[in-house]
């Protein structure tokens, strides 16, 4: 396995087939002695409710391989990257603990970092703030906060879309507690560190962009043939968070418009393979056209 990795972390764009790489590298470890666990790093697949739409394995899935962290949280829960990284560092810890070997599967980068690495999170606001600046927000609209926030930090309102209700929020949240930072030193990497809490073999999975595409396309059909529509509509009708709706495809589906969940979904796996790139020492394994077992053979030989 190269150097002696602890931790198996499992990262790649929607619809690449991470699950079904980790299932594979799972049986190998069981032919070795070794008790695999799956450890989701994904924002989204947290919720109960929307599993057909974020992708969580499936039940026959998780009998072959445990999965963690996936459907703990009602679908009207807020959910930050700091109060996941507890869990996540929990799970980890006690499993290494207990002999195990964890691996962390996902597509959220943050996330996926939040699991390895420690990092310098920010706390969840104050109840009492959240609630003055949401009912700003529903008094004066998102176009006059954002106005606000570019007038007091115009570099935070710049990578913030005018309508982004959350982010315009949470931004002015973060001006007032002191601690909106501006923008880092671009030289610095922001997106990962090498310094993971525990040794880490971290493998980005790629496709050849055509057939990922296809495959996206194919997935997106199957969620709603599997009845993501009622799934959103059920979870918009039980009062789902301004997190969980960030879920992809949530939006679209709402409002009847897979096609749109479509190009969402591309165009946010373009997005993930380029950060994916990007990450010091990740070994990068093309999977296209292959079956799992060969590719989990070929990184557990």
């Amino acid at each position: 396995m190269g150097r002696q990795a602890a931790v198996i972390a499992v990262f790649g764009p929607t619809g690449v087939g991470k699950t079904a790489l980790a299932l594979a590298l799972a049986d190998r470890l069981r032919e070795r002695g070794e008790r695999p666990v799956a450890v989701s790093a994904d924002a989204l697949q947290v919720y109960r409710g929307l599993e057909t739409l974020t992708g969580v394995a499936s039940a026959a899935e998780q009998a072959r391989l445990e999965h963690r962290l996936v459907s703990i949280l009602p679908v009207d829960a807020r959910f930050s990257a700091g109060e996941y990284a507890a869990l996540a560092h929990a799970e980890i810890d006690g499993l290494l603990a207990a002999g195990a070997r964890p691996v962390v599967v996902g597509g959220t980068g943050l996330y996926l970092r939040a699991a390895l690495a420690d990092l310098t999170l920010r706390p969840p606001p104050p109840v009492a703030l959240r609630a003055r600046w949401e009912d700003e927000l529903a008094r004066r609209g998102p176009e006059a906060l954002h106005a606000e926030l570019a007038a007091a930090a115009p570099w935070a309102a710049a990578g913030i879309g005018p309508r982004d209700r959350s982010r315009i929020v949470r931004a002015l949240e973060l001006l007032e507690l002191g601690e909106l930072e501006p923008p880092p030193d671009p030289a610095r990497n922001e997106l990962w560190t090498g310094e993971t809490r525990h040794p880490t073999r971290l493998i980005g999975l790629v496709m050849e962009r055509e057939a990922l595409y296809a495959r996206i396309d194919a997935r997106v059909d199957a969620m709603v043939a599997a009845g993501a529509v009622a799934e959103v509509r059920a979870a918009h009708a039980a009062g789902a968070s301004d997190t969980a709706r960030k879920a992809l495809g949530f939006a679209e589906l709402l409002a009847g418009d897979v096609e749109a969940m479509k190009r969402r979904t591309r165009n946010f796996a373009k997005r993930q393979l380029t950060w994916m790139r990007k990450l010091p020492g990740v070994e990068i394994a093309d999977v296209t056209g292959r079956a799992p077992e060969d590719v989990a053979a070929d990184l557990l030989p």
